[in-house]
């Protein structure tokens, strides 16, 4: 089985590069411009959710506390993004489990995606970083 990713993030360009590298690597991928299509997206089984924290109309960091405030969601790893200079302050007050500054280095990506979804699923998968 695959480990599941969904994406949120109200930029097209990042959502299509990010899903392409995280498929190649094997991983199961999902995406959505919507903020507000998240918390019912992950009524699907997902093994860490990639958040923007800028999306029109929405706060990713909103959706984050009111994803890590319910059971059924809590546990699901939060990597929150953002070209914001204070993203990791605001990751941090949100209750994510790390962050990502844009623009991103795909390496970093692809570590901090194998850190958090490590001995999910599929023990045997090997990440090689490009």
């Amino acid at each position: 089985m695959a480990i599941k990713i969904l994406i949120a993030d109200d930029d097209a360009a990042i959502l299509d590069a990010t899903k392409m590298i995280l498929e190649f690597e094997g991983y199961e991928v999902r995406t959505t411009l919507d903020g507000g299509r998240v918390v019912d997206m992950l009524r699907e089984p997902t093994d860490l959710l990639l958040l923007d924290i800028w999306m029109s109309g929405h706060d990713g960091k909103e959706i984050c506390r009111t994803l890590k405030r319910r059971d059924a969601t809590k546990k699901v790893p939060i990597i929150l993004i953002s070209a914001s200079r204070d993203v990791e302050l605001s990751a941090s007050e949100a209750g994510a489990d790390d962050w990502i500054a844009k623009p991103f280095d795909m390496k970093n990506l692809l570590a901090k995606v194998k850190k958090h979804t490590m001995g999910t699923k599929d023990p045997q998968k090997k990440i090689q970083l490009i």
